[in-house]
């Protein structure tokens, strides 16, 4: 029988997953520290697993706010098939191939590498930078996509590159390393920012899937409690950031969120330096 200690715990790391995955704010820098103050009780291989497939819950926000823009068939009158939405997908799935490709066969070694607190917090320091530095080159500058159909399968491709760097690197954050790419190529942040949303479908799903099988299926009850609360909990939280994100960036840059991926790259360091 699980606690109420446990599911409220469970609950925070759901809330920390929902904030942090969609702000490119790094959800790894942010669980690496939260898990330094509150630690679930579950054993190793489940937590590894439940960091990955919590991401789920996430997921399905994207589903559910864009559902209109993703799904390819309508049912009305007669049924329509939206062939601009299968072109879209081709390209989400082009730009999945540079991570899809390294982080599989490499995945394990990158994991052992960087992940740790030292690398998380230069990631986040250095692509907090980078987002102040492209936002302040951009200021001037008219971006040269501003609608979903003009990203070619080149520039997915270029975006997908960059989400590499997301695999490779923990703490970079996915949807940081895409929007700073995205940006870097001409794409408008609205754009960017959705472009990067549709990106973790696939992405998440076949992570999840990767992480699942790899534990096996074997969940107790209170593990399977503690995923299930864990997901639902970054799925409400997720909605209501996705739309704040979308609104606040039709009327403000990234730059804030470059500062603060800077202090708190800062504080992961002198934390564990302090603690080491």
């Amino acid at each position: 029988m699980i606690s109420i200690i446990e599911i409220i715990k469970t609950i925070l790391f759901g809330i920390v997953e929902g904030i942090t995955e969609w702000l490119p704010i790094s959800s790894t820098g942010h669980m690496i520290l939260l898990n330094e103050f509150v630690k679930l009780n579950v054993s190793e291989e489940f937590w590894e697993m439940f960091l990955v497939v919590i991401q789920l819950g996430a997921i399905l926000a994207v589903v559910l706010l864009f559902w209109n823009k993703i799904f390819p068939f309508r049912f009305k009158e007669k049924p329509v098939i939206r062939t601009d939405i299968f072109v879209l997908w081709f390209k989400i799935l082009v730009a999945c191939i540079p991570a899809a490709v390294i982080g599989l066969a490499f995945d394990d070694v990158f994991d052992a590498l960087f992940y740790n607190p030292t690398c998380v917090a230069v990631a986040l320091i250095v692509f907090g930078i980078a987002f102040i530095v492209i936002e302040n080159r951009n200021k001037n500058l008219s971006p040269k996509i501003t609608e979903l159909h003009q990203i070619t399968f080149q520039t997915a491709f270029m975006i997908g590159v960059f989400q590499l760097l997301a695999a490779v690197f923990p703490g970079t954050s996915r949807s940081g390393a895409t929007i700073v790419g995205a940006l870097l190529i001409g794409v408008s942040r609205t754009v960017a920012a959705e472009f990067t949303f549709f990106l973790a479908i696939p992405v998440m799903l076949g992570a999840s899937l990767l992480k699942i099988v790899k534990f096996g299926f074997h969940f107790t009850g209170a593990e399977l409690t503690v995923l299930l609360v864990g997901m639902v909990s970054a799925f409400l939280v997720s909605v209501i950031v996705i739309r704040f994100l979308m609104g606040y960036i039709k009327k403000h840059d990234f730059k804030v969120f470059g500062w603060y991926r800077i202090v708190l790259g800062a504080a992961v360091l002198l934390y564990f330096t302090l603690a080491g």
